[in-house]
């Protein structure tokens, strides 16, 4: 579905405990972007913390999401962003016409070691490039 985007958009991370692949895509958008996006992540089954195994792997390239707290889905989050992406819970997520939606098939960090969770970080950063040169044409990350 092609969806206009506003200049400064915002952008919904969603996977079932927004423990360890959405706050890890919601750490390298904040910090690519430079202000350029609004970030939110959420998850449909939080967990109590963010996975640690995330952390380690996100401060290894100079980001810091130990401070985030896994948060609850909601449908004021889903009507307030302009895109909405999901990690393998894509059918809780309520649909609203203009949105644009992405379902990003990652495997899931939860109980990984750092070996494992290295190669989900970097997947991630990857897809978060491609989609502020979609989000951000004209300048990109500042």
């Amino acid at each position: 579905m092609n969806v206009d985007i506003p200049q400064n958009p915002t952008v919904l991370f969603v996977c079932v405990h927004n423990a360890g692949r959405s706050q890890m895509a919601a750490g390298f958008l904040r910090e690519l972007s430079g202000g350029g996006v609004t970030v939110l992540s959420a998850g449909s089954l939080p967990a109590d913390q963010i996975n640690p195994t995330a952390i380690e792997a996100m401060a290894e390239l100079g980001i810091d999401i130990a401070g985030e707290q896994p948060k609850v889905l909601t449908v004021d989050a889903v009507r307030e962003s302009d895109v909405v992406i999901t990690m393998g819970c894509g059918d809780v997520c309520p649909i609203f016409p203009g949105k644009r939606y992405e379902d990003w098939e990652l495997d899931d960090p939860a109980g990984q070691g750092i070996d494992a969770v290295r190669p989900i970080r970097d997947d991630i950063k990857a897809r978060i490039e491609a989609l502020l040169g979609e989000l951000l044409p004209a300048g990109g990350a500042v």
